[in-house]
């Protein structure tokens, strides 16, 4: 383990500007120390004028998705197709509902959900009347998937798409926002995010009448009162679901430092492809892109692939590596399909996943991470690679294998 935490190397770690402080200290002096009050009201406002459509404030990226889940209308038995290759978050909300969760593999071009692979399965489910209700697309470490090709598919069969845009804010397909495609979006602020309000999510539609029936539910469902007395009546199950006033202070601040983020986080992938360059057995997580300008993945976390036989290493050796040099780093995602919870649950494809998580691994990504910080990453994966060579070297010569 490592010895001083306190210099401890972060996988991705809050990064504030300043304005954070101004929104908060409002709060605070005013006294709006509830779910609600003008910083919530602004950051709704301020959001929507970033991504172009409606939206509503809630405690969590996986609100956000459950209460997309209840807007697409899925019912116990209901079946949601969704990315394996993901955090639990993005699927525990189908089962809230009683729905089911059916899992779907990645492809390799942008280790999202593969479009050719959801076609084939929404075909052959067609052809026996039994269609799933919805498809929830996830965009991992700050790329999106081929929304293009997914809404084709999806609208050949009239289901409706979620995006679960938590690890891709600020990713762009012409301009246009990630988790605005889909009929509904859902944004994460937790505190490793590429901006944070601690926690924190964005429920977002182009429908105002969904958005206005999330914000309803996320306040437990308060009716209005017919005595108009605020007697607290109830014709639905509601859930505490409204973000807090003081962090959506902190996220206003944020957001106003979003473009920055994204240049700082890109500015640090492309240090590590570029000084890492010599080294085999590393690909970087490829960016891509749909044609045209105005098209751009975050690089959220600085993600790449370890082949074993040519770095010398696997890539959970290399986190142990790294970690016993007192810097974070993690593999990429274990898919749905592979974890206990959902073993028995139905998977389409997954071996392009399992691959991913078996050989991938994030480095520390964060915008504020300094120079000297990265140099210790660099060099340290630098090292491990040397000395697994070494030893294979040294291996030959014991056991008397010629060298060539």
């Amino acid at each position: 383990m490592s010895s001083n935490p306190s210099r401890r190397v972060w996988l991705s770690v809050p990064h504030m500007g300043g304005a954070e402080r101004r929104y908060v200290d409002q709060a605070w002096e005013t006294n709006w120390l509830s779910t609600a009050g003008p910083n919530l009201e602004a950051l709704e406002r301020e959001f929507s004028q970033l991504i172009g459509q409606p939206c509503v404030a809630v405690t969590s990226g996986t609100a956000a998705i459950h209460l997309g889940v209840r807007l697409l209308g899925l019912r116990p038995g209901d079946e949601m197709v969704t990315s394996t290759l993901t955090f639990v978050g993005s699927c525990n909300p189908v089962v809230y509902e009683g729905a089911v969760p059916v899992f779907l593999d990645s492809e390799r071009r942008t280790w999202g959900m593969d479009p050719q692979l959801l076609s084939d399965f929404l075909r052959k489910r067609s052809r026996v009347n039994r269609l799933p209700k919805a498809v929830t697309v996830v965009h991992l470490f700050g790329q999106g998937a081929d929304m293009d090709a997914i809404l084709q598919v999806c609208g050949q069969y009239g289901l409706p798409v979620l995006e679960d845009a938590a690890e891709s804010l600020g990713a762009l397909q012409r301009g246009r926002h990630f988790g605005t495609f889909g009929a509904v979006g859902a944004f994460s602020f937790n505190g490793n995010k590429i901006i944070t309000g601690t926690s924190g999510g964005i429920l977002t539609s182009d429908r105002v009448d969904w958005t206005d029936r999330a914000r309803f539910w996320a306040s437990q469902a308060k009716d209005v009162d017919p005595e108009g007395v605020r007697n607290y009546v109830h014709s639905e199950v509601g859930h505490n679901y409204r973000l807090s006033n003081v962090l959506a202070g902190i996220i206003r601040g944020q957001l106003e430092v979003l473009e920055d983020r994204v240049a700082q986080r890109r500015a640090v992938f492309a240090r590590y492809v570029s000084e890492l360059a010599g080294v085999p057995g590393l690909e970087a997580m490829p960016e891509w892109c749909v044609a045209g300008a105005g098209s751009r993945s975050t690089r959220y976390l600085s993600s790449f692939l370890v082949d074993e036989e040519a770095f010398g290493i696997s890539a959970r050796s290399l986190v142990r590596r790294l970690d016993a040099e007192n810097i974070e780093a993690r593999p990429v995602w274990r898919p749905m399909h592979l974890q206990p919870l959902y073993a028995r649950h139905e998977c389409v494809g997954g071996s392009v996943a399992a691959d991913l998580h078996q050989r991938g691994i994030c480095l520390p990504s964060s915008s504020s991470l300094s120079s000297e910080d990265q140099d210790s990453v660099i060099r340290c994966i630098q090292k491990a690679h040397l000395a697994a060579v070494s030893g294979r070297v040294v291996s030959g010569i014991s056991a008397g294998t010629p060298l060539t």
